[in-house]
């Protein structure tokens, strides 16, 4: 028997809907408020749906509502210990708070908390903010596992008439993860945050990050993301987005690329870094280009060419210092390495222009 999954509203965002939402953390003192206004925004650049900010002190809570003013997407509360913080932060227009109520204090305060969220003012300007909760594998005691322990956080702030809730239950260890989002999502309709916790730097944490939250949304589970890298908040969202592509949860242009051999007679990697510089640049065809799903391969020899290059998009493949160009498996020009990807280039913008033209002509534009 399925059980419709509960809908929670975060600012603009619907949790629980099919969409996947990319979440990341700000990453300077929260004293800094020029400095994380700034991250802030380079967050929005670069993807980010979702921006979460720890307030570990009151004085801090004037982040919140300056980073309200400065960007347009949720702004989530982060608080530990102190659950006057979170009725502040409440009161400062934070779209969630996440709390973890084994530290926050006794059952009335985190009453205290679950009414001020009850009574918020949300951006569409109705009543009620969502309160996420959970378990790490590190911050669980008596013995308990992560999935019961959030599931008695859960049942906490059910027992005070709340249900606009989120959960996690985050481990360092990707099998646990995987494992304790399976056990979970058996157990409760609310939406699921993911995430391998302190997954580590940028290249391990990575690897890590994808096998477990690349697990989870195939066997669809899972509402929003952060991939926990010891790295730059940007890079953070960066991974999360390349995640949900590599699994087809978000459109991309995707490139496709031979490893090269010893028959590779032309620079596949120079190839490729160009293609991809070049794509960034030009922020409008590849969005236009990422909204039809394209796939683009390089290949470096006639072995992994033609016949790889049948089921893409578009391809170059090459060797001895020239290349040919294909289109929907067909060769349709030879020049130069050194001219391969203007040309490429100049065919994707010449077939966005012919399809445009089509689109306009009957109407469907």
């Amino acid at each position: 028997m399925n059980v419709e999954k509960k809908i929670v509203k975060v600012g603009n965002l619907a949790f629980g809907d099919g969409n996947i939402h990319v979440q990341s953390m700000l990453s300077l003192p929260a004293d800094d408020v020029d400095g994380n206004i700034a991250q802030a925004q380079r967050l929005v650049e670069v993807g980010c749906d979702v921006i979460r900010v720890a307030v570990p002190e009151k004085s801090d809570v004037r982040l919140i509502s300056e980073l309200k003013k400065a960007v347009t997407v949720p702004i989530v509360a982060d608080i530990h210990f102190d659950y006057r913080i979170a009725l502040e932060s409440v009161a400062a227009g934070a779209d969630k708070i996440r709390i973890n109520p084994g530290n926050i204090g006794d059952d009335d305060r985190v009453r205290a908390v679950v009414n001020a969220c009850k009574n918020a003012r949300n951006t569409k300007g109705g009543r009620g903010i969502p309160i996420r909760v959970g378990a790490n594998s590190g911050s669980t005691k008596d013995g308990k596992g992560i999935v019961d322990s959030a599931l008695e956080n859960v049942r906490l702030l059910e027992r005070f008439d709340f249900n606009d809730i989120v959960v996690s239950v985050k481990s360092s260890s990707v099998l646990q993860t995987i494992a304790a989002y399976r056990e979970l999502s058996k157990l409760i309709v609310y939406p699921l945050h993911l995430g391998v916790t302190e997954a580590g730097t940028a290249r391990m944490g990575l690897v890590k990050s994808a096998i477990g939250i690349g697990s989870l949304l195939s066997d669809n589970i899972g509402d929003t993301i952060r991939v926990s890298l010891t790295a730059t908040p940007e890079d953070e969202v960066k991974a999360a987005i390349d995640i949900l592509r590599a699994i087809g949860k978000r459109k991309s242009v995707e490139i496709i690329s031979c490893p090269t051999c010893g028959r590779c007679k032309i620079d596949v990697l120079a190839l490729v870094e160009q293609l991809e510089v070049a794509l960034q640049a030009n922020s409008s065809l590849e969005s236009r280009l990422a909204t039809d799903g394209t796939v683009i391969a390089v290949m470096g020899c006639i072995v992994n060419g033609p016949g790889e290059c049948k089921d893409a998009d578009f391809g170059i493949t090459g060797g001895d210092g020239v290349g040919v160009i294909f289109a929907h498996g067909e060769i349709v020009r030879k020049v130069d390495e050194s001219q391969l990807i203007s040309a490429l280039l100049e065919l994707l913008q010449n077939h966005l222009l012919l399809r445009n033209k089509s689109l306009i002509k009957s109407g469907e534009a």
